[in-house]
């Protein structure tokens, strides 16, 4: 009889840690899961940022343009003015 309940507790705990071996292998799985996605989730948001850079960057260089075309029309009203007066 004590063969057969120790057969049994031996059989239960050995499913118990087929069990738990499948878990963890589930878990690991589902963490590289987890790593793909966060390392995918952060290379969108690089090249989002790269956009938004390049968007700004060239919105900067057309207030440049033309805050130097609205000084160079400044300028010339004003050497147009000097030239009147003399």
């Amino acid at each position: 009889m004590r063969k057969i309940v120790m057969a049994a507790a031996i059989a239960t705990s050995a499913l118990g840690l087929a069990a738990c071996s499948e878990t963890a292998d589930e878990t690991g799985d589902l963490d590289e899961a987890m790593v793909a996605d966060t390392e995918s989730n952060a290379d969108a948001m690089d090249a989002e940022m790269d956009e938004m850079g390049a968007d700004m960057e060239a919105g900067a260089n057309e207030v440049e343009a033309d805050a130097e075309q609205a000084a160079a029309e400044a300028e010339a009203e004003m050497d147009e003015e000097m030239v009147e007066e003399d």
